[in-house]
């Protein structure tokens, strides 16, 4: 919300929230009960010009400038070499902490995660099963299809149970500077509704 208030393109927005990142930090529970559970964030952010991935993990982050196709994230690291902007220590600290050899290609979703990046795409759960709606239409994808998407319970991309989906969001950016941008908001948390 901060990147959206302080920045008028997706990268001045990707620099608020790292320049917020750095000298806050992250953190606070995900769940109003008892259970603490935290974890660290990632970010789609685009404008009418381009779009930006962004991940952290603590203080540290990669960026992805995404130069085309079809891009998602879901609760795991999916940015592994394509870094086109990083916290200034990433990979020193990764080699400190004995994560990376500083010898072979920076990889970070693989060094800084727990999951088997190499499966992210082929294996079941929410990245993936996104990834695959998401290439089904790639190239015609419109706000309803995106909306589909989202709705979508069988690939657990729109959670119930323990932890349920909150909320989604649906833009419409024109290239086009003379067209307005629309966004649609689920009113509900549970966006099939």
């Amino acid at each position: 919300r901060l990147g959206l208030e302080r920045a008028d393109t997706a990268e001045k927005a990707l620099t608020v929230i790292v320049d917020l990142l750095e000298k806050y930090g992250q953190g606070g529970n995900c769940m109003e009960s008892h259970m603490v559970f935290t974890y660290h964030n990632s970010f789609l952010i685009a404008d009418r010009k381009e779009a930006w991935v962004l991940e952290t993990s603590g203080k540290y982050w990669a960026a992805e400038k995404v130069e085309g196709g079809v891009r998602n994230i879901s609760n795991q690291l999916s940015i592994t070499t394509k870094i086109d902007r990083e916290h200034p220590e990433l990979k020193e600290y990764a080699k400190r902490k004995g994560w990376w050899d500083g010898e072979k290609e920076f990889d970070f979703a693989a060094t800084y995660s727990y999951v088997n990046t190499a499966r992210m795409t082929t294996s079941s759960g929410r990245y993936c099963e996104g990834y695959k709606l998401l290439n089904k239409h790639k190239g015609s994808i419109t706000s309803e299809i995106m909306m589909e998407i989202l709705r979508d319970k069988e690939s657990g991309i729109n959670m119930e149970g323990g932890f349920m989906t909150t909320g989604s969001m649906v833009s419409v950016l024109p290239q086009q500077p003379n067209l307005p941008c629309i966004h649609f908001f689920t009113g509900t948390p549970d966006p099939a509704r």
